[in-house]
């Protein structure tokens, strides 16, 4: 499992003084980003295959509060992948100074051409990488119906 930890700054805090939500969003989103620089999925990679990943939703259950003074730890956990890597899924746990879960998050994305800005499978010279990342216990095979499992349908302001 893929740890980081992150000291809880100020702006990281919200009315309650409590850590934020939007602090939980964004130690998920950079923990996600170190695994992906460290599995080899740096800038300079990412820039040649011209794709970038996106977000299709982040569902956080928070279970206890956490407050500044003491560092949180964020895992990582790869939990599933489409057959072509269009199509990913993580679970982040977060943990406080003493090792008490917090936090959860279910995220799950996909890539994204950067020019046509339409989904797409990765790069044949770029998909095994990820035969190198652990796979979580339960990791399955994503399916374009995985991602509509939280379906919800714009409506525009008339």
């Amino acid at each position: 499992m893929y740890t980081k930890e992150f000291e809880i700054r100020w702006n990281d805090l919200d009315a309650n003084r409590h850590l934020a939500n939007k602090a939980y969003v964004e130690f998920a989103a950079h923990t996600r980003m170190s695994f992906l620089v460290e599995s080899g999925f740096d800038q300079r990679l990412l820039a040649k295959a011209n794709i970038g990943p996106v977000v299709f939703y982040e569902h956080i259950y928070y279970f206890k509060e956490v407050f500044s003074g003491q560092p949180v730890r964020v895992s990582l956990e790869f939990k599933g992948m489409s057959e072509d890597g269009m199509f990913f899924e993580f679970h982040h746990n977060y943990y406080d100074h003493k090792g008490r879960n917090i936090a959860h998050c279910e995220i799950m994305g996909a890539w994204i051409d950067l020019k046509t800005r339409k989904l797409i499978g990765l790069p044949e010279d770029v998909l095994p990488l990820f035969d190198k990342v652990e796979r979580a216990e339960g990791f399955r095979i994503l399916t374009k119906e995985d991602t509509r499992k939280h379906t919800k349908t714009p409506k525009d302001l008339q």
